[in-house]
């Protein structure tokens, strides 16, 4: 095997970084892809009305269309160089009081309303620069955050999560 590190530049390893984020970025919209694809499938079959004891499948469809809406927006903001502070603990206070009027949406609004703001991050994902991804916003508590970061935890993972627990839902 050939040796090249010892050659490497910091700008081979900027270079490296980029390319990795790119295949990231690229990794990160498919997944994208493949929970709004299952969002589209089980979503017709959510019914509408609230729970008795925890979230109805239509809370938890109007939680889904907000934290598509919320973070699809922090993440075009970061990376766009718009937003570089953010109190993720305020937002999270105020999802639930948006979710709670959320939920007054029929379940077909509150689908196409998600689906779009999905769209919307995955054309960013797919098309965006990948550095620009890597910028930052400061959390308060004095933490960084990147653009990717974001649209990677709280935004697709938090998606496949609640996606998992709309097709229980939708079965029982």
């Amino acid at each position: 095997m050939k040796i090249e590190s010892t050659a490497f530049t910091r700008a081979d390893v900027e270079q490296f970084l980029v390319e990795m984020l790119d295949h990231d970025r690229h990794a990160l919209a498919d997944r994208l892809e493949v929970a709004s694809a299952r969002l589209a499938e089980v979503g017709p079959r959510v019914k509408a009305g609230g729970g008795e004891t925890g979230w109805s499948e239509h809370e938890l469809l109007a939680h889904i269309a907000v934290l598509s809406k919320f973070y699809g927006v922090l993440v075009h903001r970061i990376s766009s160089g718009q937003m570089t502070e953010i109190d993720l603990l305020q937002n999270v206070n105020l999802r639930d009081v948006v979710g709670e009027q959320m939920a007054q949406i029929e379940p077909a609004e509150l689908l196409r309303m998600a689906l779009a703001d999905q769209a919307r991050t995955l054309t960013l994902l797919r098309r965006g620069d990948a550095s620009s991804l890597r910028r930052m916003a400061k959390q308060e508590n004095g933490e960084l955050i990147s653009a990717i970061e974001v649209a990677r935890l709280p935004l697709v993972n938090h998606l496949e999560m609640h996606v998992d627990q709309l097709e229980r839902a939708v079965s029982r």
